[in-house]
Order: C-alpha cells, then sequence, then structure tokens
C-alpha cells in the first residue's frame, strides 16, 4: 500500500492553454485572454483506492471522540430526534452552500421551497442544494460514480441543465483569472483523468478497514481535488460526505450539519485541503473532526430552540389535542412557511391555519385571494440563530 505521508500528494503535468479565437471577446478581454496562452501546470491526483491511512495518534482520537458524539447525537433521542431530520438537512445545505458564498435567510430559502419563489437566485439554489442532500441520503446504499452523477444532477439540473450530472469536459481551475488557469492556486487534472479518478476515489470509499470520519475525510479532499465538475464540485463533495456518514452508520435518522462547523473557520478548511494535496491528509480530518463537534453543539441548540417553541405553542394553541391543528403545528417545525397547499382537503384548510393565526403562532404574508401562505416566525428565528452560529468558533467555549 501508499504511504500516507507522500499518498495523497498531487503531481503536476505540464499542459498547453491555447490562444483565444477574437469570436465573442471584447477587445480588453481578448488582450487579457491572450496573456493566459502558454504553458500551465495541471495536477495529476493521487491513487488513493489502496492508500495506508497511517495517522498521528492524537488525530486518530479526535476523529474517534467525533464519531462517537455523532453517533450519539443520532441515537440518544431516539425516534423523537427523527421528527427534526428534514430541519438538519436543510440546516446543512445551506451552511454547505454559506461556504461558496451562496447566502439567504431562512425565510427566503423556506418561501422558495414552498412557493417556488424564484426571484431570490440564492434561496433556489439553496434549495436545490437540499435537493441534492436528499439524493445523497437516499443513495446512500450505494457509494458510486452513478450516485455522485445523481447528487451534482440533483444539484444543478434547474440552473444549469446543461452540465448537470455529467463529468466536466474542460480544464478547470480555483482562483486566477476566468480566462485561463495561470496564475490559478490550484489547476484541477484534466479533464480526461476525471473518469478513472473518481473510479479509485469510489473503490478507496468502499473500503471497510479504515476509521470512518478519516476515511470520509480523506474521500471529501480528494474528491475537492479531482473537481469533477465544471460547477458545484464543493456543495456534491460536502453531499458525498453525507452520504458516506450514513452509508457508513455512523448516523442512521437525521443529517448532521458538518458543513455548519465548516463554517466556523472556512480559512482552515481550505488550507487543510491545500496541505492534503501536498501529501499531508491529517488537516482536513482534524477539520472535519472540530467541524462535526461544533456541529452536534449546534445541532443539539437547534433541537433544543425547536423544542422550547413547540412546547410554548401548546398553552397559545385552544384547539383540541387531537385536532388537526396540532398536526399542522408539529409540520411547521419542519415547514415554517405553508401555503393552502396542505395534504388536507381545500375546503378545510382555514379551518386548520385559522387558530394558528389566532395564536399567534403563524402570520399570512400574502396579500391575495388565492394561493395564500404563513410563516411561523420563531421556527424562522431560530434557524437563523443556527446560521449566525455557525460562524462563531466560541460554541465550544
Amino acid at each position: 500500500m501508499s504511504s500516507v505521508g507522500s499518498g495523497t500528494a498531487v503531481r503536476y503535468e505540464t499542459l498547453i492553454w491555447g490562444m483565444p479565437s477574437e469570436a465573442g471577446h471584447q477587445r480588453s478581454d481578448l488582450r487579457v485572454a491572450q496573456r493566459q496562452s502558454g504553458e500551465y501546470r495541471a495536477a495529476i491526483s493521487a491513487e488513493i483506492a489502496s492508500l495506508d491511512v497511517g495517522l498521528p495518534s492524537d488525530v486518530l482520537a479526535d476523529a474517534e471522540e467525533a464519531s462517537q458524539e455523532i453517533a450519539r447525537f443520532d441515537t440518544e433521542l431516539g425516534g423523537e430526534i427523527a421528527s427534526f431530520s428534514s430541519v438538519l438537512l436543510r440546516t446543512e445545505s445551506a451552511a454547505s452552500s454559506k461556504i461558496e458564498n451562496l447566502t439567504a435567510s431562512a425565510r427566503a430559502i423556506a418561501e422558495a421551497e414552498t412557493l417556488g419563489n424564484s426571484k431570490r437566485r440564492n434561496a433556489s439554489i439553496i434549495v436545490a442544494n437540499t435537493k441534492a442532500m436528499q439524493a445523497a441520503i437516499e443513495l446512500a446504499d450505494q457509494i458510486s460514480d452513478e450516485a455522485i452523477l445523481a447528487m451534482h444532477y440533483a444539484l444543478m439540473h434547474e440552473s444549469e441543465s446543461s452540465i448537470a450530472g455529467k463529468w466536466r469536459t474542460e480544464q478547470v481551475w480555483i482562483g486566477g483569472g476566468n480566462f485561463g488557469p495561470r496564475g490559478a492556486d490550484f489547476v484541477a487534472p484534466r479533464q480526461d483523468r476525471v473518469p478513472s479518478a473518481i473510479d479509485d476515489l469510489v473503490r478507496f470509499a468502499k473500503r471497510s478497514d479504515i476509521a470512518v470520519l478519516p476515511q470520509i475525510a480523506i474521500a471529501h479532499a480528494q474528491f475537492e481535488t479531482i473537481h469533477p465538475f465544471p460547477d458545484g464540485n464543493g456543495r456534491t463533495g460536502r453531499a458525498l460526505a453525507q452520504s458516506m456518514l450514513r452509508n457508513k452508520r455512523l448516523t442512521r435518522q437525521i443529517t448532521v450539519p458538518v458543513s455548519a462547523g465548516l463554517l466556523t473557520d472556512t480559512n482552515s478548511y481550505f488550507q487543510a485541503l491545500t496541505a492534503y494535496r501536498e501529501g499531508d491528509p491529517a488537516p482536513i480530518v482534524e477539520r472535519m473532526s472540530e467541524a462535526s463537534i461544533l456541529a452536534v453543539v449546534n445541532g443539539r441548540h437547534l433541537v433544543d430552540d425547536l423544542q422550547t417553541i413547540r412546547g410554548q405553542w401548546e398553552s397559545q394553541i385552544t384547539a383540541r389535542r387531537n385536532s388537526a391543528v396540532h398536526r399542522v403545528a408539529d409540520l411547521l417545525i419542519k415547514r415554517p412557511v405553508v401555503s393552502t397547499q396542505l395534504n388536507v382537503a381545500i375546503s378545510n384548510v382555514y379551518r386548520y391555519l385559522d387558530p394558528l393565526v389566532e395564536a399567534k403562532v403563524i402570520v399570512e404574508f400574502t396579500d391575495q385571494a388565492r394561493n395564500r401562505a404563513w410563516r411561523a416566525p420563531e421556527v424562522l428565528g431560530a434557524l437563523d440563530a443556527f446560521a449566525e452560529r455557525a460562524g462563531r468558533r466560541a460554541l465550544l467555549a
């Protein structure tokens, strides 16, 4: 097997970036593009299918502690926490998007999801990321190139259908300019290397002889190094991590919002990916372990907040306990924006919603006779508070 010290280090090959054609370029852009022509170095990702993952003992100990916290969070409340699974999935999707500087309020995201409000582009993108995360969970029984393509398709098919669910057919790079890879921070492997690199990654991810969290961290870093898509690599890579958490049975009921943990220090996250490409996987394993513990702390806080809100509603709602009004209140914890398109007969919708308006659980925010919609401000506030905490390292203080 390969040794871990050099086993993840990329090699490089020298390639030529051609002169652009004049068609379709402004004159000023053409001058910039012409300066990009010439030699550049593209990465060749390491083969890791047989990697000997020998990490420092303290890194392994931290990863084991984080794994135990994830498993405990998943199981300690039994079936009760399962009712929050959709909320945690959405918070993970929003956090993963925020790492890519795609931000939106909980209200905007909920409205985009419930009402199909596409006017707010970031919110729509985050909703698509939720679908990719959901696809990742549903495909967790298989770790394969087809599953990765399906995750990417779920993420991108509404916004960029031409590239959705397809390996890239062009060179991509991170940082630098828009017209060529010269001067970029990292140039991914050339496109014809992608299929074999993904096959190698899948074989590594399927192994059962590696501690789970280090395996997930290394697989994630390898995926980001391959960068197999023109766009959406970061979000797809973090969806893959969620799929592996479920596949390895570290989680069984919920989505642990690991991306929210990574948000507390994105600089360290990207530095860890760089260290991985230089041959040291320990930093990305450490970062994934820390992010997992932060995710559990923040996730517990969110669940506690939502349980408190739901408990307070009990004293505000005057309908009898077996009324469907209470079932709608339960739904609001999962989906804090609802419309008249509830799963009840249309003639009965207002019978369930009006008591919640009177109890100040929901407020209407549409000014129209049809397709009316309501939101639960307290739940949306709890979700925004979760997002704010995700950017603070003080969670572990």
